[in-house]
């Protein structure tokens, strides 16, 4: 697939911004991120520091800032490189974000409390001793305010108890694709160029918009075809909060009847070199989905990137909510690696106008 420029195709933009809805377009209309205090996420590690002499985990509240500015700051009061600094993952910018950082030890605790800098400052510091790596936590919690809502407002209680109930497609969020979805460009340039960034941090950020595009273009025609909550024949499997998998050549009743019970879920692809691949009517879904994308997944092979495979469904933990007027207040729990845009755009029609220009 070439083109003569680096506009990205049309069909990108739509599986990146604008995938299929698993309920329909919502009808009730508002608007998100009037200030960073509607947004805020927490995350959860999922374990608990261990004492450890060889690096410090801090806890950081952010508001309005990039978690790499951050992490440059804690580096440059560490007296360390910016790569020596370890955080799980990247968070919303346009939010009050609580994350976790870990530096090499070398100052105190104490010296950590103290200290804060534009856009943050650090809640917590303990002993560790390991460095923390992209990844490890165990999800987010999340606390949204969406105001001026308008429209069919009566039809959010009934659509957020379905969602509750069966969890919400786990597209990836429009974030990952960058600011007016500049990332599809730069995977458009990739193609033409044959060449990846130089840079490390760039070229990680291009390969995972690539990945997942893919992933969405898959999720998106699941979810047209009204197959994203139920198991195909051939099916890649998912097991329910971890990230093993296992072949299904067919489907038996008491393997449905796990899905519907949410305990399986069905997976679609993060492309790459080897992996587990679907067979049968999952494969056939599968390719004719991918077909457009075929210089895509060949150049993720040849990167080098292993490939891996990722739940279509995503369930809500601990969903909440109220109206307040005109506010619909939200608060939920999200697995690792899930987008909250990915619940928001199915319970409301958002003015994302607010949101960063990129994932953090």
């Amino acid at each position: 697939m070439t083109h003569s420029s680096t506009a990205p195709p049309g069909e990108w933009v739509a599986a990146a911004l604008d995938p299929p809805y698993a309920l329909g377009t919502p009808v009730a209309t508002g608007c998100l991120r009037v200030s960073p205090a509607d947004f805020v996420v927490e995350e959860q590690l999922g374990f608990a520091p261990d004492g450890g002499v060889a690096h410090i985990l801090l806890s950081v509240e952010k508001t309005d800032a990039n978690t790499l500015y951050v992490g440059r700051a804690l580096a440059r009061f560490a007296g360390v490189r910016a790569a020596d600094v370890g955080f799980a993952g990247l968070k919303d910018r346009r939010a009050v974000a609580r994350q976790w950082f870990s530096v090499p030890a070398g100052r105190s605790p104490e010296e950590w409390l103290a200290f804060e800098g534009q856009g943050f400052r650090v809640l917590e510091a303990k002993p560790h001793s390991r460095k923390l790596k992209r990844g490890a936590l165990a999800g987010n919690r999340f606390r949204i305010a969406v105001r001026d809502l308008a429209g069919d407002v009566e039809s959010l209680p009934p659509r957020l108890e379905r969602l509750a109930a069966g969890g919400v497609p786990n597209y990836f969020g429009p974030q990952r694709f960058g600011s007016n979805a500049a990332n599809l460009s730069r995977i458009q340039e990739w193609l033409t160029s044959g060449r990846l960034p130089r840079d490390r941090e760039a070229r990680g950020f291009l390969l995972s918009a690539a990945r997942s595009l893919a992933f969405n273009v898959v999720l998106g025609a699941r979810v047209a075809q009204g197959s994203w909550q139920r198991l195909l024949p051939g099916e890649v499997v998912n097991l329910a909060g971890s990230g093993s998998v296992f072949l299904a050549e067919s489907v038996d009743e008491p393997l449905a009847a796990r899905c519907d019970a949410l305990d399986v879920h069905p997976s679609g692809p993060l492309p790459g070199r080897g992996g587990m691949a679907p067979v049968a009517e999952a494969a056939a879904v599968e390719s004719a989905a991918l077909a457009p994308l075929q210089a895509v997944v060949a150049a993720l092979r040849e990167a080098g990137i292993d490939a891996s495979r990722r739940a279509l469904r995503l369930l809500i933990g601990d969903l909440a909510w109220s109206i307040e007027g005109d506010v619909l207040n939200l608060s939920f729990a999200l697995s690792r690696g899930a987008f909250a845009t990915a619940v928001l755009r199915e319970i409301v029609a958002c003015d994302v106008a607010g949101l960063p220009g990129g994932e953090d």
